[in-house]
């Protein structure tokens, strides 16, 4: 885990989006956190991750996605050298979905 992010304004982020219950309040929550390109980058990048591990290539991901070769790139290396934090995520929601 990397320490530089381990801070105490990190750590009340996450704990309210931890107290969050539902879709509706996470897009509330998320919609004034965040901005759209913000929000549409986290989910491009959760995508891709997704695509990545069902094994589809670069170039089917960037044209179902839009996401550079960079971004897809940086995602494999999450996948593959990252903390598991996909993984475990991915392997809590069934099919990858929800």
């Amino acid at each position: 885990m990397n320490d530089k992010i381990r801070t105490e304004a990190v750590d009340h982020m996450f704990s309210a989006i931890l107290s969050l219950e539902n879709k509706e309040e996470c897009y509330q929550f998320f919609e004034d956190l965040c901005t759209i390109n913000e929000l549409l980058s986290l989910s491009q990048r959760f995508e891709v991750a997704k695509m990545l591990r069902e094994k589809r290539t670069y170039l089917e991901i960037a044209e179902k996605t839009g996401a550079s070769t960079a971004t897809i790139s940086r995602v494999n290396r999450s996948l593959n050298y990252g903390n598991d934090g996909y993984d475990m995520v991915f392997g809590r929601m069934k099919d990858g979905q929800d």
